[in-house]
């Protein structure tokens, strides 16, 4: 203990202890009623939901009886196969037409404009009614030496849904390119020009590589929509999943029973789509950022993890 001589006449005195610091500041959240009752509003109703399909005459049973069922796994399949070929032709034909579109030569971008225009314009239910009818118009497709036949042996209704969501799809794709070439700085165009670099080496090695992180997510979206919008060929004829659901809901006499397992169907799919969504964003985010966020599965992990660490730290 430290003492002090008392100047005064004396003897030593004690130090007095030094001043307590401030009083810590005890914050006091703000409650948000609102939320609450939001929450509260939603969960009612939701219940209600539930319970109006609960007593709905429903024959649950029959959507794991037929989930499984030949017919209904081929038309998953066929779906699956439409969407992807449909999609091929509309990315391929989309960079094609975002290309022509900025193209300085006034006839190219202008028929790049008029298809855009047309195949936007127009529902895509409306294109395929009018590719499978082309028959009526014309008897015959004639290629030369190539190919010849019959326009109604020639326009199945696999090719007719093909070209209808694939040409239509291209339209779309062609403004989404568009967009995201566009979206990079003239002036890594005229930095790569300047180091002696084509317009396609300059196109392919710089630009895309860039407007990939504008093209991709957008893109993703045109895929989950193409999926389910492949419901729309069973009006061609073309049997997939819908009409798949459909024929076997007319057969076992449990038609809503059958369209609530095509939606579970659908649901699933398009979640796998998401999933391998989320890995394209981010692989072409690489660049944006110093470190990506963690993935689901990192978190789960993290958590899991941390649950046997002292107080859920470090080890």
């Amino acid at each position: 203990m430290s003492v002090d001589i008392d100047k005064t006449g004396g003897g030593p005195q004690d130090t007095p202890p030094p001043a307590a610091g401030p009083t810590a500041i005890k914050a006091i959240p703000v409650r948000h009623y609102g939320r609450y009752l939001s929450a509260l509003i939603a969960i009612a109703l939701m219940a209600l939901i539930v319970y109006a399909f609960a007593q709905g005459k429903i024959n649950w049973g029959a959507i794991p009886d037929y989930f499984f069922d030949d017919r209904i796994v081929t038309g998953a399949l066929k779906t699956l196969l439409l969407t992807v070929l449909a999609m091929v032709i509309g990315i391929v034909g989309g960079i094609v037409l975002a290309v022509m579109r900025l193209s300085k030569n006034p006839v190219t971008s202008s028929i790049a404009w008029f298809y855009i225009w047309f195949f936007r314009g127009t529902p895509v239910l409306v294109q395929l009614f009018i590719w499978f009818n082309l028959g009526l118009v014309f008897e015959y497709i004639n290629l030369g030496p190539i190919y010849k036949d019959y326009w109604s042996s020639f326009m199945t209704p696999f090719l007719t849904a093909l070209l209808g969501f694939g040409l239509n799809e291209a339209a779309y794709m062609a403004e989404i390119c568009r967009a995201g070439l566009q979206s990079v700085d003239e002036g890594q165009t005229e930095a790569s020009h300047a180091l002696g670099m084509s317009h396609a080496k300059t196109l392919r090695r710089v630009i895309i590589p860039q407007a990939m992180r504008v093209i991709v997510p957008p893109t993703g979206n045109e895929v989950i929509n193409m999926l389910k919008t492949t419901s729309l060929v069973s009006m061609v004829q073309f049997t997939e999943l819908f009409r798949a659901a459909q024929d076997i809901g007319q057969q076992s006499g449990s038609p809503v029973e059958m369209y609530f397992l095509a939606a579970a169907w659908y649901l699933i799919m398009t979640s796998v789509l998401s999933v391998g969504q989320y890995y394209i964003e981010r692989y072409y985010a690489r660049g944006t950022s110093r470190q990506l966020s963690a993935t689901p599965w990192q978190k789960v992990r993290g958590t899991l993890f941390s649950l046997g660490r002292p107080n859920g730290g470090m080890a």
